[in-house]
């Protein structure tokens, strides 16, 4: 599996406020050194259960998104289906309750009964159906929703399924086990690791709704708030040293997150807004050595990528793959003038201009992915895909790339998305609540 690098950054003072409209700053991007890496397939969207009989707040937002009545609903003939899905790499969950007995409110006890899910999995082998992966369970780590599983026992089941991989599978093919698709708690995490033992769960999923219920009013405020939205990582740090320290075999997944819980909110999740949340949380995450994050969802709820309707992407269904630096201005009412420096070419004494209260860390939120390897001039030129939403209106559906807007081509397409060229040393323009893709093709980066 090809990984990208994910390069350290670190943020220079502002050197000068110019005006009250925008200040200057100096990211310093430190080339020479590798922080963490994701795999290839590091972007991913769920499919969920719920029926149009789903509803919350008054709201029933799922119509036909359900995986069980919206892939046939948009497939000329069930033949296509098999086609569709190879189209796909698929994770699939499993029902980790089954066989179990609730021994008191919200706890459940005894052994799984894996006879259902061998049978399915005997069906998709026999159907040459390919699946990535095997997740066991949902939401049933820790005290649980709705319902908790101990992970002593999770763990012994664990390995009873992945007995049951090693007997359907030859080696070539042979689907990861991923597991628990639950809330992180460190000790249950730490306790499932060590039963289930080495090799096992080769995914440690956790799911994170950091924005609230998708009935409070203040999910907006939420998201422009770059102190909040950086908490999380609090989560993404812990796991990663729970992996090290328990399951160095395995490796930490985003198994579903949508920034606000049951099924998302009905004024923010939809919009040009919400993309401030997803883009610095996958940010967030590969920093951490996350491998895939999982958005709930592709389609059905608020919160889908897809309008659940129409399947015209919702804003925030739009990013720039390949992309060297992601800079988001959460300030309404001040831009940034940045200009980017590579380590290798910059003498910095230790934690000379660094710091942790500027208002650029506050207000400027930022993060580095892979970049090239040559080392850039005068010359050279980068490439900005700078995003905003239309009119001015953060709660906007359509969201504008450089200033055009992002809708379907007539065909029904997605629509070609090209940059801006410009020179490689020239400063970076962010405006208000804007978010800048810039690739640099020629940066140099000893750690890629």
């Amino acid at each position: 599996m090809r990984l990208w690098s994910l390069l350290l950054l670190l943020v220079c003072l502002p050197t000068l406020i110019l005006s009250e409209d925008y200040s200057d700053v100096t990211v310093i991007v430190r080339g020479s050194k590798t922080i963490a890496a994701t795999s290839d397939e590091f972007i991913c969207a769920t499919l969920d259960w719920w029926p149009p009989e789903k509803c919350n707040y008054d709201q029933c937002p799922w119509g036909k998104a359900s995986i069980l009545n919206m892939l046939l609903a948009h497939y000329a003939s069930e033949s296509e289906a098999p086609y569709k899905i190879k189209c796909a790499v698929i994770t699939f969950g499993l029902n980790a309750l089954r066989g179990r007995k609730q021994i008191r409110k919200g706890v459940w006890g005894g052994a799984w009964n894996s006879s259902n899910a061998q049978e399915f999995m005997e069906y998709t082998v026999s159907m040459n159906y390919p699946i990535d992966s095997w997740e066991f369970g949902n939401e049933l780590s820790g005290s649980g929703i709705g319902a908790s599983v101990g992970a002593e026992q999770y763990g012994k089941d664990l390995v009873e399924l992945q007995k049951i991989v090693d007997q359907l599978y030859e080696n070539s093919s042979k689907p990861l086990v991923l597991a628990p698709g639950g809330f992180y708690d460190k000790q249950w995490f730490a306790k499932l690791l060590d039963v289930s033992g080495p090799n096992v769960v080769r995914g440690m999923t956790h799911h994170i709704y950091n924005l609230g219920a998708g009935n409070d009013p203040h999910v907006a405020n939420r998201i422009l708030d770059p102190q909040h939205l950086s908490r999380v990582s609090d989560t993404f740090r812990d796991l990663q040293l729970t992996v090290q320290r328990h399951g160095p075999w395995s490796a930490p997944w985003v198994g579903e997150a949508g920034g606000a819980y049951n099924s998302g909110s009905r004024t923010v999740s939809n919009t040009f807004l919400d993309s401030f949340w997803y883009l610095d949380q996958l940010g967030q995450s590969a920093k951490y050595d996350t491998k895939v994050y999982c958005r709930q969802t592709l389609i059905g709820g608020n919160y889908g990528l897809l309008d659940t309707d129409t399947y015209v992407p919702n804003p925030d269904y739009y990013r720039q793959g390949g992309i060297a630096l992601l800079l988001i201005n959460l300030s309404q009412n001040m831009g940034s003038m940045v200009t980017v420096r590579n380590d290798l070419n910059v003498g910095l004494a230790q934690g000379q201009g660094i710091t942790r209260d500027s208002s650029f860390v506050h207000g400027l939120k930022r993060t580095v992915s892979w970049v090239g390897s040559k080392a850039s001039d005068g010359l050279e030129k980068r490439e900005e895909y700078h995003l905003t939403a239309q009119d001015g209106n953060r709660f906007a559906r359509t969201m504008l790339l450089n200033g055009v807007p992002l809708e379907l081509t007539e065909d029904g397409d997605i629509p070609p998305m090209y940059p801006v060229q410009v020179s490689a040393s020239s400063p970076i323009y962010v405006a208000p609540l804007s978010i800048a893709f810039v690739v640099f093709p020629d940066f140099e980066a000893d750690a890629c």
